[in-house]
């Protein structure tokens, strides 16, 4: 392949580090060590919720996924736009990530990147702006969104499930791993509500996504849990370890047990300035 006009020099799936060494001392990195389980464990996002994100944009050309982890988002988009770019800071999640002919991969941070002005009708970001500077990458943001373009800023909050287990795991969240958890996910807690977003905002529905987890997969999401790899990184055990008794003693292994996440969601319009406009 030859120059791609957006980024430069970059070729599809092979996966260029243009991650400044200032950002990546500054920016954290916490999922690189368990990509693979994040991308086998970790949910995703309803359908509804892209059906009512679409009915949104004007123009389904070209798409930025940002923080793109392993890709869930970015190959959702790649059904429906001709282009899509997915950026991360991780290199072992996009070596994880999934593939598609038009999802072009980029290790980069989210606030700086090589895109072109007013290049995107549709900017996401799924489960990470609360790692991001707010202000940089909505300084990226607004230059790189086409005028009337969308960000969409998605995430899911703390799973409930049946009563016992949303008792062990409330205890679980907030009291084996409250002082663990980073300070950006207070911004979870709090729905996103809290973040700035000076965009145009679009009202939305509310959306959540159920699943059907055995036991083992129910382990595996709460291992991907940035607090418990930091209790592991600390302690050297497993916290899991100190509730697996309990829920061994009403979640049998072959059990199947309906989880469901409240989807997060913040829509915005760019109304650019007219400097803003391609030239």
């Amino acid at each position: 392949m030859g120059k791609n006009s957006l980024t430069g020099d970059f070729h599809l799936y092979k996966i260029r580090n243009l991650t400044t060494p200032h950002v990546q001392e500054t920016m954290k990195d916490i999922f690189s060590g368990i990509a693979k389980e994040y991308s086998q464990f970790r949910p995703g996002y309803p359908e509804e919720l892209f059906d009512f994100l679409l009915q949104q944009v004007n123009n389904r050309k070209l798409a930025w996924d940002c923080g793109t982890g392993n890709g869930q988002v970015a190959v959702k988009l790649a059904n429906y736009f001709d282009q899509v770019y997915a950026t991360d800071i991780s290199e072992n999640q996009l070596l994880n990530a999934l593939k598609k002919e038009n999802i072009t991969y980029q290790c980069a941070a989210a606030e700086h990147t090589t895109f072109s002005n007013s290049t995107f009708d549709l900017i996401t970001v799924a489960q990470a702006i609360h790692w991001f500077n707010f202000e940089q990458f909505y300084t990226e943001v607004k230059r790189t969104l086409k005028p009337n373009g969308i960000i969409a800023v998605i995430g899911y909050g703390l799973l409930k499930t049946e009563p016992q287990t949303n008792t062990l795991i409330n205890y679980f969240y907030n009291d084996v791993l409250g002082s663990y958890w980073d300070d950006e996910r207070k911004y979870i807690d709090e729905g996103y509500q809290t973040i700035p977003f000076p965009f145009k905002e679009i009202n939305a529905p509310t959306f959540t996504n159920t699943y059907h987890w055995t036991k083992e997969q129910f382990i595996g999401y709460l291992n991907t849990w940035s607090a418990v790899q930091h209790y592991i990184s600390k302690n050297g055990e497993n916290p899991l370890d100190l509730i697996e008794k309990e829920l061994n003693s009403f979640w049998k292994n072959d059990e199947v047990k309906a989880v469901t996440f409240p989807i997060l969601l913040r829509i915005g319009k760019y109304d650019a300035p007219s400097h803003s406009s391609p030239s």
